[in-house]
C-alpha cells in the first residue's frame, strides 16, 4: 500500500516539484496546502502517513501548525525550510517532528529523509502501542490482585487458594480473570 503524504508549502513551484518527486517514487500525495491553516484542516481530513511542512507560511507558520497537528493527531512531520538557524532547529524539536530538511531540496536528499521519517514514525507508533498494552496488563493485574486480597480477607483463604478459586471460577464460567475480579470487588464493596 502506498504511503500517503500531505505537502504544506507556500511556494507552488516547490510544492509541485515535491509532489512530482514523491509520486515518481511511489508515494501518494493526498493533499497540498499553501498555508498553515489549510495544512491543519487537510491533516484532519486526510490523516496522512507523513506531512512535509514548510516553516515560513502565511497565516499560521509551519512550527505552530506542527504543534497543533502533533498534539491532536500525532502525525509525523518532516520539516522543509530555507532556514537553518539555531532558533528554528530548536523550535522544531517537537515529538512529532521526525526530520528537518534545508532547501534547496533535491531528490537525493528528499527520498531518504522521507523513508527514514516514515520508518521512525512506524517505530514510534509500535512503541506507543506496546506501552499502552503494558499499562493495560498492569491495570488488569492490579484488579486481579485486589480481588484476590478481598477473597483472602473475606473467606480466610491463602493467597494460593484465593487465586485458585478465581481461576476455577474463570474457567468454569468462561470469563476472563478481570471479569471475575470485577465481580468479586463489586460483591465485597
Amino acid at each position: 500500500m502506498k504511503k500517503r503524504i500531505l505537502i504544506a508549502e507556500d511556494e507552488s513551484i516547490i510544492r509541485m516539484d515535491l509532489k512530482m518527486t514523491l509520486e515518481d517514487h511511489g508515494y501518494e500525495v493526498v493533499a497540498e496546502a499553501g498555508d498553515g491553516d489549510r495544512a491543519i484542516e487537510l491533516a484532519f481530513q486526510h490523516r496522512p502517513d507523513l506531512l512535509l511542512m514548510d516553516i515560513k507560511m502565511p497565516k499560521i507558520n509551519g512550527l505552530k501548525a506542527s504543534q497543533i497537528i502533533g498534539s491532536q493527531l500525532d502525525l509525523p512531520i518532516l520539516i522543509i525550510t530555507a532556514y537553518s538557524q539555531r532558533e528554528f532547529i530548536e523550535q522544531a524539536q517537537q515529538d512529532n517532528i521526525v526530520g528537518y530538511l534545508v532547501k534547496p531540496i533535491s531528490e537525493v536528499n528528499l527520498i531518504p529523509a522521507v523513508e527514514v521519517a516514515l520508518h521512525q514514525a512506524d517505530k514510534a507508533k509500535r512503541l506507543k502501542t506496546d506501552i499502552r498494552r503494558a499499562k493495560e496488563q498492569v491495570e488488569k493485574r492490579k484488579l486481579v490482585e485486589r480481588a484476590k486480597g478481598m477473597l483472602m480477607d473475606a473467606e480466610q483463604l491463602s493467597e494460593q487458594d484465593a487465586f485458585k478459586k478465581m481461576r476455577d471460577d474463570s474457567m468454569s464460567r468462561q470469563m476472563t480473570m478481570e471479569s471475575v475480579a470485577k465481580e468479586i470487588i463489586e460483591s465485597y464493596k
